[in-house]
């Protein structure tokens, strides 16, 4: 039994416990008056293992929480992971790993999916070029992870400018370097008035010299107590002159939601194949099995439709309609989305992804050719924001996809039954 004065000194504890690690990070105001905490910035040599802040501490309404954690062990050795509790939603961003999003948990239903990685794999022992480019895939479990950003997509060759005017060949790895970057600077802001939105800002830079120099900020935010979150992302190139870019954001899917029957809505003005093997099930892009042992995946590129203020919006749906994700965003930052298919069996990764992105997944070489390739201008930015909603019984859900309806008015969906020749 705990005495009384035994309790109250192991309350009084943790609350210089909590102080202790609120000041431990380099705490300021923004440029909004809202409180922010510095826990990494490489340009100070700035580092905190680990850092706590609650509603309580900074005398502000609601039960929210923020802790960052260092991890140890096995190849997640030293990964850095924040984990933010809104009160009623928990989001698990990994700064290491580019501000990878591990999962969400909202209720009984949690966004990610149980792949055969199980460590948080810090990027040291990723090996990009590993499996004929396929070595991003030792990393990868994140339920959201940004793919980019000098190339996306499949591995492959493409043809560049070397630093001596000459062309040149180089082997691009799947998915681009942007994913297994570390954040130079990680901070949390909460915002000065209400509803005190909570802010997970990183900063990422992937460039070299006599290449691209371009600088990610990846932001994840969520309202205390809501059950709504949003990804606002801005990438800029810092070089002297021109620089092609990609951006896909590569969000995964598993249980609870993706099981047989489950299926996709989207306001699809076009759906095409990517191979000849997708083109055999394109019409039944929209709906899943369940896990299939040897099922080999299936990838749709589609063109949404958006509203009069270019707005579109998608929603993953149960079988029985009672648990739904949604995600909107203009379609003038991101006008593609990927629809990957991977149903196979639980312990080889049963997964789907849905992926608004400024180009498909096909090699760089492909979507230049092909009209898709943005370029930035010598110091230009783009900016790059998503809203994601859980829904948790079939109101919300029917709701929700009648947004999807209203956006697609009727319109016609084009679905075509061969893949692109490239």
């Amino acid at each position: 039994m705990i005495s009384n004065t035994t309790r109250a000194f192991l309350v009084a504890s943790l609350a210089v416990t909590a102080l202790h690690l609120v000041s431990c990070a380099s705490a300021s105001a923004d440029s909004h008056g809202g409180q922010r905490f510095v826990l990494t910035d490489s340009s100070t040599n700035t580092h905190l293992r680990s850092f706590g802040v609650s509603a309580g501490d900074l005398g502000l309404p609601g039960t929210w929480s923020i802790r960052k954690d260092t991890l140890q062990g096995g190849k997640q050795d030293g990964v850095d992971l924040i984990t933010v509790d809104n009160g009623k939603m928990t989001i698990r961003v990994i700064p290491t790993r580019g501000m990878s999003i591990l999962d969400i948990q909202q209720g009984d239903v949690r966004l990610g999916w149980d792949s055969p990685v199980k460590e948080i794999v810090h990027p040291k022992y990723i090996d990009l070029d590993s499996r004929g480019g396929l070595g991003w895939l030792d990393g990868f479990n994140e339920w959201m992870c940004r793919c980019g950003l000098e190339f996306a997509g499949h591995p492959g060759k493409d043809e560049f400018t070397t630093n001596t005017g000459a062309t040149a060949t180089m082997d691009l790895s799947l998915h681009g370097k942007i994913g297994n970057i570390p954040a130079s600077q990680v901070e949390i802001i909460i915002d000065k008035e209400a509803p005190h939105r909570i802010r997970v800002r990183g900063v990422v830079h992937e460039r070299l010299f006599f290449g691209p120099k371009l600088e990610l900020v990846a932001e994840v935010s969520t309202v205390p107590g809501s059950d709504v979150f949003q990804i606002s992302d801005t990438v800029t190139n810092l070089a002297g002159g021109d620089q092609e870019f990609t951006v896909i954001y590569h969000g995964n899917y598993g249980r609870p939601i993706l099981e047989g029957g489950a299926t996709v809505h989207v306001p699809a003005k076009r759906v095409r194949p990517m191979n000849e093997h997708a083109a055999k099930a394109v019409e039944s892009y929209a709906t899943y099995k369940a896990p299939t042992p040897g099922f080999i995946e299936e990838v749709f590129l589609v063109d949404p439709y958006s509203d009069a203020s270019g707005t579109t919006s998608i929603l993953l749906q149960n079988k029985a309609g009672d648990r739904a994700t949604s995600v909107a965003w203009k379609t003038a930052e991101l006008p593609y989305l990927t629809i990957w298919k991977n149903t196979t069996s639980e312990a080889d990764g049963y997964v789907t992804g849905l992926e608004p992105g400024t180009t498909h997944p096909y090699n760089r070489k492909v979507e230049r050719e092909a009209g898709r390739l943005p370029v930035l201008k010598a110091g230009e930015t783009r900016r790059f924001t998503l809203d994601f909603g859980i829904h948790l019984d079939k109101a919300s859900v029917d709701k929700a996809r009648s947004t999807v309806d209203a956006i697609r008015a009727g319109r016609e969906t084009k679905i075509e039954k061969e893949a692109p020749k490239i």
